[in-house]
């Protein structure tokens, strides 16, 4: 396996449950993952599994329950969310958040809003840190003369730049896409991917990618994690899990994609986030291969040739 630029250790999110004392919403329930330096890893999964609360973690914006996100031999989880916005490691990781407009600061020029994570994080002079906006708006494609617009006067695609150019100013290692072009127009969006990929290549940049659009995460990831209820259900090379996916609730996933097959329809209700009991698997009740021993035992993420897989029939 190649050295990990981030390795996640059995990390935990639990949050209390409002008007019920004692109980716990299992948000993110002992998940472990790395992501290599230069790789794009996927993160898929219905909504409600716990995805976006997973890269709040992971890019310090909440604190985790339990657990260690390391990083360059630093336990990031050790620090809190707070602190982190001003921390040296701050830089190195970045985030780029769905929706581009809610994301900028509508008082802040595109200049002053790329501009802004090179003085909070890097302190440079109002002269260097112009001269390397201007740098990175030319390698995400935004002409110079769109800098001084605010973002209503920008178009989605504009502003998706904007946010993609802010997240590299500080020449991060690891950027955390949480479906980013999710509220771009179509013919949009796949010029976004293409700058995507092609940042990617030119830069040895690191991505987390996390969409619901899986023709996408095979295309632009080396490897994908699917999530369920919390968990991590299977990890593996993004082309054998799409070709071949081994945990059941991968195979329904897979089978929504046009031309994979025969429409898997999952049937019974999502078992409950809310202390759920450790010895059930999550997926039980809804899996089509479900037995009696999934109700007594929860399969633990174990290696199944080049993969990862929590099911007990997956071989």
């Amino acid at each position: 396996m190649p050295e990990a630029l981030l390795q996640v250790e059995s990390l935990h999110k639990r949050f209390p449950v409002s008007g019920r004392r004692g109980a716990l919403l299992h948000a993110v329930d002992d998940v472990s993952l790395h992501i290599a330096a230069g790789e794009s890893v996927g993160l898929v999964g219905e909504s409600g599994c716990g995805k976006s609360t997973l890269v709040r973690l992971l890019a310090r914006l909440l604190d985790p329950s339990d657990g260690r996100i390391l990083y360059a031999g630093s336990d990031l989880a050790e620090i809190r969310a707070e602190r982190f916005a001003r921390h040296p490691q701050r830089a190195a990781i970045q985030m780029v958040f769905q929706d581009p407009t809610d994301s900028l600061n509508p008082r802040f020029s595109a200049r002053e809003a790329i501009a802004e994570p090179l003085r909070l994080l890097q302190g440079l002079s109002a002269d260097a840190a112009a001269a390397r906006v201007d740098t990175v708006a030319q390698q995400v494609g935004l002409p110079l003369a769109l800098l001084p617009r605010y973002p209503h006067q920008l178009s989605g695609g504009q502003k998706a730049r904007v946010g993609i150019a802010r997240a590299l100013a500080v020449q991060p290692r690891l950027l955390i896409l949480d479906e980013p072009t999710a509220a771009l127009d179509v013919s949009v969006q796949a010029v976004v991917l293409q700058l995507l990929a092609e940042l990617r290549r030119t830069l040895g940049l690191s991505y987390l990618f996390v969409s619901h659009d899986l023709n996408v995460v095979r295309l632009l990831t080396d490897r994908v994690a699917v999530m369920y209820l919390g968990k991590i259900v299977e990890v593996g090379p993004s082309e054998a899990v799409f070709r071949a996916p081994r945990h059941p609730y991968t195979q329904a996933l897979v089978s929504a994609i046009p031309g994979q097959g025969p429409r898997i329809k999952l049937t019974g209700e999502v078992a409950s986030p809310i202390d759920p009991p450790p010895q059930v698997c999550r997926f039980h009740g809804r899996c089509p291969q479900g037995e009696d021993r999934c109700a007594r035992e929860a399969p633990l993420l174990r290696r199944v040739g080049a993969r990862e897989v929590a099911c007990h029939f997956a071989d």
